[in-house]
């Protein structure tokens, strides 16, 4: 393929003009299908996607997947592999303009040329509602191949009418074999990569690197090509023959500064980490409670956003079942709230130990479900009149009140009336677990419900109990 073609495709070009200023990860991006590592589950012998690629069968289609997984690179690959004209546009810059003119253009390739168009839209999920409504007619006539790359949910971020007329490929993380060739190939290649410096990379140095780069292809690059630079020539000099520079762990350790992290905190995996963190408490497993919480406060998560969570599941999970929870899970929000990071990183700490390592119940969450819908049933059911406030003559004459028992004058401090609404009388909502406090609140219902019988069944069944 000669230059004009490779740009054409978004593929490098003059190697000499773009060896000084193209970064490491964009020279080295594959440009065929037998270079690309990883998503061996699409692209693997008789997977579907190479097929489709191969007999120039491709329709339109989203890659879902985790940066540097090849989502870009597999684009330009089958624009190439097809002979397709390749329009790529992000999405944060693109807008309706831009896509009415790569219809002309498509148009043009069709009539003229009978040629089709793929149009790589990277970050599709930036297109708002309008943005992806004007791709609809488009997609649906053929007019060209959309291909959107996404690293969000596109059941979230896409519109259903625009999903159901593409087909998602899901790309996963590459693996660290994958990226040990790949670093490897990068530190060979004298044309594309760093082969004319004769680097050599220690093996605990590449360990730290895959590591770190935690299945990013352009992230484990763009470490490489700076760990290269403290170990390399400097500036305007040559490899002097038969050196061999090596790049040791402290190297890329300097190189990398800090492990990178893939979390986005308004994207999918932010809902991912704090949910398993809460399934991790509910699970009652401590140790994984306290890694995803670590996890997040290292990806910069905020703090009183976790100790809400917390707050929520110390009485939806554990309730009455260890009513002092609640109690922990306020005060460590409190102490967060007053002192910060990184010291109020120990009371969260205390808090999701102490609600992982909790009895746990859902009874009061449940009840609550319950009354909700049987408040909806019932919404207008008439409160007793015992039950009613009366402060006019009036409502006294009514029967407002009457008949109504101050538990505090009575016996064991009990009435045993009934206070719903004659439609439900006899419902039961909360129905207390048989861990933790929650016994005892069993037994306490138990003993209410045992003198509520006595008292309806009046004085004399006591009395025939005596006898008997």
């Amino acid at each position: 393929m000669d230059n004009q073609n490779r740009e054409l495709f978004g593929l490098p070009g003059d190697r000499e003009a773009d060896a000084g200023f193209s970064p490491l990860a964009d020279r080295l991006r594959p440009g065929s299908l037998e270079e690309f590592e990883g998503q061996e589950h699409l692209l693997g012998p008789g997977g579907v996607l190479r097929l489709m690629i191969e007999r120039d069968s491709l329709g339109s289609m989203i890659f879902w997947g985790p940066p540097g997984s090849g989502k870009t690179t597999l684009a330009r690959i089958i624009a190439g592999r097809t002979g397709s004209a390749f329009e790529h546009y992000s999405a944060v810059t693109c807008g309706v303009q831009q896509i009415k003119e790569v219809v002309v253009r498509a148009t043009e390739n069709l009539k003229l040329y009978r040629r089709k168009t793929i149009l790589f839209l990277d970050e599709i999920h930036r297109f708002n509602k309008a943005q992806q409504d004007a791709l609809l007619p488009h997609v649906e006539s053929g007019r060209f191949i959309l291909l959107g790359a996404t690293t969000e949910n596109p059941s979230f971020e896409v519109n259903s009418p625009l999903l159901s007329r593409v087909r998602v490929f899901v790309l996963k993380r590459l693996e660290p074999t994958h990226l040990e060739r790949i670093v490897r190939r990068a530190l060979q290649d004298s044309e594309r990569g760093l082969g004319s410096l004769g680097l050599e990379l220690e093996p605990d140095a590449l360990a730290l690197l895959v590591e770190a780069a935690d299945g990013d292809a352009r992230a484990a690059l763009t470490a490489l090509e700076m760990a290269a630079m403290y170990a390399g020539p400097g500036p305007g000099e040559k490899a002097k023959k038969g050196r061999s520079d090596k790049i040791s762990r402290s190297m890329m350790a300097e190189a990398l500064q800090r492990r990178l992290i893939q979390y986005d905190r308004q994207g999918e995996q932010h809902y991912d980490v704090i949910s398993a963190f809460i399934k991790s408490l509910r699970g009652s497993d401590p140790d994984a409670a306290l890694y995803y919480m670590a996890r997040m406060l290292e990806a910069g998560e905020d703090p009183l956003f976790i100790m809400r969570r917390m707050i929520i599941f110390a009485s939806e999970d554990i309730g009455n079942a260890d009513p002092q929870a609640l109690q922990v899970a306020v005060a460590a929000h409190r102490a967060v709230s007053v002192i910060g990071l990184p010291e109020g990183a120990i009371p969260m700490s205390q808090a999701a130990t102490y609600l992982a390592c909790a009895p746990k119940s859902n009874a009061s969450y449940v009840a609550l479900k319950e009354a909700r819908e049987a408040a909806l049933s019932a919404m207008s059911a008439p409160v007793p009149l015992h039950l009613r406030n009366a402060p006019t003559a009036l409502m006294k004459a009514l029967g407002y009140a009457k008949g109504y028992k101050y538990p505090h004058d009575l016996p064991e401090h009990f009435a045993g009336q009934q206070y719903l609404p004659d439609s439900l009388a006899g419902s039961r909502f909360y129905r207390p677990g048989s861990f933790g406090f929650e016994r005892e609140i069993a037994k306490r219902l138990e003993w209410w419900e045992k003198l509520r019988q006595k008292k309806k069944d009046g004085p004399g069944r006591e009395k025939k109990e005596k006898e008997d």
